[in-house]
């Protein structure tokens, strides 16, 4: 199926043309930085699960152990600079994000950085295996 397809199928937050304060915005781009981490941070144990504990003896699979870790570092790293400088921040600064949320791709993403869904991970834990979202 092509993108355009694809785009127009998926149900989208509508764009505000209304300005927003910008700490908000900023804080719930933190809030889906800790989801990222959180995402990248399971994908850890799975590997350990398929390959058993003998990938960590093959330097090649180290490396990606660690780029996984690192990934989750920077990743909090990020969120938390932005956490810390937006409480300084007044809250009369405000921006359109309009534009911006067009943008982006995902539509649970988009939803929640337009401020449409409050917290929570985007793949929960109760999934069963061998569930799956079309995308």
């Amino acid at each position: 199926m092509s993108e355009d397809y694809l785009m127009n199928t998926i149900p989208r937050a509508e764009p505000s043309a209304i300005p927003e304060a910008l700490p908000a915005i900023l804080l719930r781009i933190v809030q889906e930085l800790h989801d990222v981490a959180y995402l990248i941070e399971r994908i850890e144990p799975q590997l350990l699960d398929l390959s058993g504990l003998n990938v960590l003896d093959h330097p090649d699979s180290m490396k990606v152990m660690q780029g996984i870790d690192l990934a989750v570092q920077k990743t909090r790293g990020i969120a938390d600079f932005i956490d810390t400088i937006t409480s300084g921040m007044p809250d009369g600064w405000m921006v359109d994000v309009a534009t911006a949320l067009s943008l982006v791709k995902l539509a649970e993403m988009q939803k929640a950085l337009a401020g449409g869904i409050s917290g929570g991970y985007s793949q929960p834990l109760a999934k069963a295996a061998g569930d799956f979202d079309f995308f």
